[in-house]
Order: C-alpha cells, then structure tokens, then sequence
C-alpha cells in the first residue's frame, strides 16, 4: 500500500510536466508525505532538488516531510543537514521537525545529537512528548 502511494505521487507530478502543469509547493508535499511514509528517502532528496530547481519555495510541511523520509529510512545525516537547510532558509522548525530529526538519530544511535535536539526543543518551547523524550533516550 505505501509503495502504492509514492509512486502514484511520482506518476501524477510526471503526468502534469507532460502536460506542462507546474508542480506547485501542495503537490511536492503530498509527494513528499507519500514519500516520508514509504521510508523513500532518495526520492524525498530528489523532490527536493526538483522543487528548488523550479523556484518552488519549501516551507515548514516541505522540510517536515523531508526530514520524516530520511529519518525513517535510517539517514540521520541527510535529516540533520535538512535543519541546517532550514535553518539557513529562514524556515523555522516546529515539533514535528524536530521529532523526526530526532527519530533519525535515535535510528542512527546519535544519541548527541538527540539530545542536542531536545535542548534546542526547550529553548524554543517547543512540545515534547513522551515519544520524542524516549527517542532521544533510546539513541
């Protein structure tokens, strides 16, 4: 059923180039949430690209997605990089950013990082749940 998903995402924003219907920022995201659930990284990273070469601006869902698709496919460093982007993009992060970020060190036993996530989280007064706190434990 995932699998499923991304790829009609793909095939729809192929089927509007070819009708040459811009893709704008609510079409990437969808394809980047098919994306995030099919632990589809590479993909995620390509939209990515793809948006930034057709002057398509992310926003917060963009990155939440993003950082979600590299965390769950075991990429960490791709997740924190993706911050560093957002960060340098005047996008700002939120609970789910760093969430996600978080599940990807914890995937990647980065347990410093984690940490460094959660301390960022409380300085931000960011929401922290059980969840998240246990993911940074766990890391």
């Amino acid at each position: 059923e995932k699998v499923r998903e991304w790829t009609q995402a793909m095939k729809v924003l192929e089927h509007m180039a070819v009708d040459r219907i811009s893709a704008d920022r609510i079409s990437y995201n969808a394809a980047l949430s098919a994306c995030a659930k099919s632990s589809e990284w590479k993909r995620a990273l390509e939209l990515l690209r793809r948006m930034s070469s057709s002057a398509v601006a992310a926003d917060v869902v963009t990155c939440n997605a993003a950082v979600s698709a590299c965390g769950s496919g075991g990429q960490w460093r791709y997740a924190m990089e993706l911050l560093r982007n957002m960060s340098n993009d005047g996008i700002g992060m939120n609970t789910i950013t760093c969430s996600a970020a978080v599940s990807a060190c914890e995937k990647g036993s980065m347990w410093e990082h984690a940490i460094e996530l959660l301390t960022h989280m409380g300085i931000r007064r960011l929401s922290m749940d059980t969840i998240v706190c246990s993911s940074a434990v766990s890391a």
